[in-house]
């Protein structure tokens, strides 16, 4: 009798509720192993904040709009540090000439993940633009008003839209992306397994991966708020933080050792 194939998707590990703190504490001692490397995408996230501010410094909604758009691309932006956490888990040297290809081990798969959170990036910042026309039909908000003017009283149904728009965004993202990149780059996993694969791993632990979402939004909204000088450290931590999350999540069925995990009840 034929033995059926294996199956494509890794089995999925739960983990404790609070894990999150301790990928982040891990993503700390990351950064802290290798500063150089993980700094540089840092300041290369802090450099294209930067960058649209000053390109968009009229017109503060489109501002707003790539802003937070860009910080949909993150998952795959982060590819780097991803390939710095996994170099330090080997005892591989860490040179950032190495880590800024590792997306070319798997080429296609990250190619269409790409281009699909593009896709995803560019209908939030037109929808994020149609917010802004439909609240503010008298003229947009300027950069030296748009706090004053976004945060009033007299646009707090503004604010309620503007966020449940970005939530639906970020929260699609976030379901097909929490662990599918480093899958990706660690394994050679095609798109569709590694975001299937982040799809189950939320659903097999949705009280862990919202206070992960939550944490995320905290650290890099913490990087957002200071014109994006914090991002130099925020966005290194959450990267390295995100590799562990994925080695915590996903078992790998090709270390003997961590093939203990059960899978909604299946092996």
């Amino acid at each position: 009798m034929a033995s059926e194939p294996p199956s494509p998707f890794a089995p999925i590990r739960t983990v404790a509720p609070l894990a999150a703190f301790g990928w982040l504490g891990q993503g700390f001692a990351d950064l802290r192993r290798a500063p150089g490397a993980s700094l540089a995408y840092g300041l290369a996230f802090a450099l294209m904040g930067w960058l649209i501010a000053l390109v968009f410094r009229h017109a503060y909604e489109y501002t707003s709009a790539l802003s937070a758009g860009f910080l949909l691309l993150g998952p795959f932006l982060a590819t780097g540090l991803y390939d710095i956490s996994r170099r330090l888990a080997r005892g591989e040297a860490v040179r950032l000439r190495d880590t800024a290809s590792a997306w070319r081990s798997n080429l296609g798969a990250f190619s269409l993940f790409a281009l699909v959170l593009t896709i995803i990036m560019l209908v939030w910042a037109r929808a994020s633009l149609v917010t802004f026309a439909l609240f503010f039909s008298s003229g947009m908000p300027t950069l030296q008003s748009f706090v004053e003017q976004v945060v009033s009283v007299e646009h707090v149904d503004f604010l309620l839209t503007y966020f449940a728009v970005g939530a639906l965004f970020a929260g699609i993202v976030f379901a097909v992306s929490v662990v599918s990149v480093p899958m990706m780059l660690d394994r050679g996993t095609d798109t569709i397994v590694a975001a299937l694969t982040s799809v189950r791993a939320l659903f097999a632990n949705p009280l862990p991966l919202l206070i992960w979402a939550l944490l995320i939004v905290v650290v890099i909204g913490a990087g957002f708020a200071t014109f994006f000088v914090g991002l130099v450290v925020a966005a290194p931590v959450i990267g390295h933080a995100t590799w562990h999350a994925y080695r915590d999540l996903v078992v790998d069925v090709r270390d003997p050792s961590d093939r203990t995990c059960i899978d909604n009840g299946k092996s």
